[in-house]
């Protein structure tokens, strides 16, 4: 798997989700690998979705790290 960089566009429920993404970035950063992992599952665990701009299907399976207005994720 690959990651892939993209724009990031937040919508009105980033404001809820911005803390698990910090301590998933916060925890891979200092090395933590228990903590970083049990922060992906939280994100993981809010059922989120990637919308393609063009033509395509869903993503919902995906690993994903947001810092400012670049993502990267992978599927």
């Amino acid at each position: 798997m690959f990651w892939t960089d993209c724009r990031f566009e937040p919508a009105p429920a980033w404001d809820e989700l911005r803390p698990l993404f910090a301590a998933s970035r916060d925890a891979w950063r200092q090395g933590d690998r228990e903590a970083a992992l049990a922060a992906d599952e939280a994100i993981h665990a809010e059922g989120l979705t990637l919308v393609p701009t063009t033509d395509g299907a869903l993503i919902t399976d995906f690993l994903i790290r947001i810092e400012g207005n670049v993502a990267r994720f992978r599927h």
